[in-house]
């Protein structure tokens, strides 16, 4: 996925400035994007060029002038072609797989210490889903479908990591009840 068609999809909110896309990806637990500024602001430029969005220049007394972006009619026709591509299959990836895979090696103590760590982890990040779900903080919510489409995603969150802690439970309750398997 491309950083350009996530930018213009917060752009089809409100025009907003790189800063204020920046804090909206930060600030969200469930729409996750590791955009670094550069990646944000060169989107902007580039989609600026290409007349997929405009930039007006508000001037500031005693700052810098605020660089605010809008997206065009020709960006929302190219935001509705990239909506309605294939979608990606869901992420697969899980490194504490691979980290649990290989705890073999650990001490009961040490296993006990790694599994109550990705608990504490998955449970934190459940917590953030929820929190954000109560406050719905810089996310508009324009007509029913877009409400209901906003509910549906905080769902599948909220699902996805509660069966991840309640899994994540399970074995460690597992590998401390059954210590044959870990004391081998």
């Amino acid at each position: 996925m491309s950083i350009k068609y996530v930018v213009l999809g917060y752009l089809s909110w409100k025009p907003m400035t790189g800063y204020d896309i920046k804090k909206i990806i930060a600030d969200s637990e469930i729409l996750p994007w590791s955009a670094s500024n550069n990646q944000i602001y060169h989107a902007l430029v580039d989609l600026n060029k290409s007349g997929l969005a405009e930039k007006k220049i508000e001037n500031q007394v005693g700052a810098p002038d605020r660089h605010v972006y809008s997206i065009t009619q020709k960006g929302v026709e190219a935001l509705r072609e990239w909506v309605l591509k294939e979608p990606p299959p869901p992420p697969t990836k899980n490194a504490f797989f691979h980290q649990l895979m290989w705890s073999d090696l650990l001490s009961q103590q040490e296993m006990d210490s790694s599994m109550e760590t990705y608990i504490n982890i998955v449970g934190e990040k459940l917590f953030l889903i929820e929190v954000e779900r109560e406050k719905q903080i810089n996310i508009p919510q324009r007509t029913a479908r877009e409400k209901f489409l906003l509910d549906a995603i905080y769902k599948n969150w909220s699902a996805h990591f509660n069966l991840e802690l309640d899994w994540a439970r399970t074995v460690h309750q597992e590998l401390t009840r059954n210590r044959k398997l870990t004391d081998a």
